[in-house]
């Protein structure tokens, strides 16, 4: 019956959705369902708008899905506002039944196995929403004993945080002293020191931006695709987060508009599948094809 068919794919969006892994055989297993179904469901939540990820051997629907991102702004705390939640519990002492159960709630819906030991949720916490209220009131902050394994150096830094990276654990900034944006990570900050000035440079902030590829800058292009069956299934299989970039054109091929970080990685992907690939935009990527093919032709095979 249609409503048993839509338990076991409600059922099965939860377990992809929680903070766990799964391989195929534990899902099918748990749902008593065949690795065709599960299949056949996987393709359903993906043309629903799901972002499905396949990291071998398991697999995972994203969170920041479209579905996920309006409920997010109805139902769902913030990753800082989950941690704030887990400090309050904490601190209570209450080992309640319901208090226990808010816990395993917190933990299934959110990544907060770097929460292990009462000091460092603590500080972690108190850095989190120390760079939350300096964002928010636009003020600078003192990175204090800040660890850098670049320059082999502990040292404070001073800096203009603006964005959150990274599920809270890397904050982008402007950094006064070398006058440069770049990405802290709040596991190397002994403590967060709020300060009493405002941003100064503003105009100057630049969000870095990671494509699918891994490749990340301050600048993207936006390239566009016409893909066919085997390109498009090797793009969803091997790098998961293009799927919200993809869109069938006809039966047998499917529209990629896809912004990207660096030309190389996407470059690679298209020149090792050249016959089932298409460009239709981006003269800069067209362009940089062409010199990766002329470089090719120079060498002597």
């Amino acid at each position: 019956m249609r409503h048993d068919k839509l338990e076991r794919e409600l059922n099965l969006l939860l377990m992809l959705t929680e903070n766990h892994n799964y391989t195929v055989q534990d899902i099918c297993e748990r749902l008593d369902i065949s690795r065709r179904n599960f299949y056949y469901y996987l393709e359903f939540f993906r043309l629903a708008g799901f972002t499905v990820e396949h990291s071998k051997p398991f697999y995972r629907v994203r969170k920041d899905s479209p579905f996920f991102r309006k409920l997010d702004e109805i139902v769902h705390f913030t990753e800082d506002e989950a941690i704030t939640l887990r400090q309050i519990l904490d601190k209570t002492g209450d080992e309640s039944i319901q208090v226990q159960r808010i816990r395993q709630k917190l933990d299934r819906l959110y990544d907060l196995n770097i929460l292990d030991s009462v000091e460092l949720k603590q500080q972690l916490a108190h850095n989190v929403s120390t760079l939350y209220e300096a964002i928010k009131q636009q003020r600078m902050v003192r990175l204090v004993a800040y660890s850098s394994p670049h320059s082999n150096s502990v040292s404070d830094r001073v800096v203009e945080p603006f964005l959150f990276m990274n599920g809270n654990r890397e904050v982008r900034s402007f950094e006064i002293s070398s006058g440069m944006n770049k990405t802290f990570k709040l596991s190397r900050m002994q403590d967060v020191v709020l300060l009493d000035v405002v941003w100064q440079h503003a105009d100057r902030h630049r969000q870095l931006f990671t494509d699918v590829f891994m490749f990340s800058s301050e600048q993207q292009h936006t390239v566009q695709m016409l893909m066919g069956r085997l390109s498009t299934s090797l793009l969803r299989e091997e790098f998961p987060r293009a799927e919200r970039y993809i869109e069938p054109a006809d039966d047998s091929h499917w529209r990629v508009t896809m912004p990207v970080s660096s030309f190389v990685g996407i470059g690679r992907f298209v020149l090792g599948l050249f016959q089932d690939i298409e460009v239709l935009g981006c003269s800069e990527f067209k362009d940089y094809l062409r010199q990766q093919i002329n470089k090719l032709n120079e060498k002597e095979l």
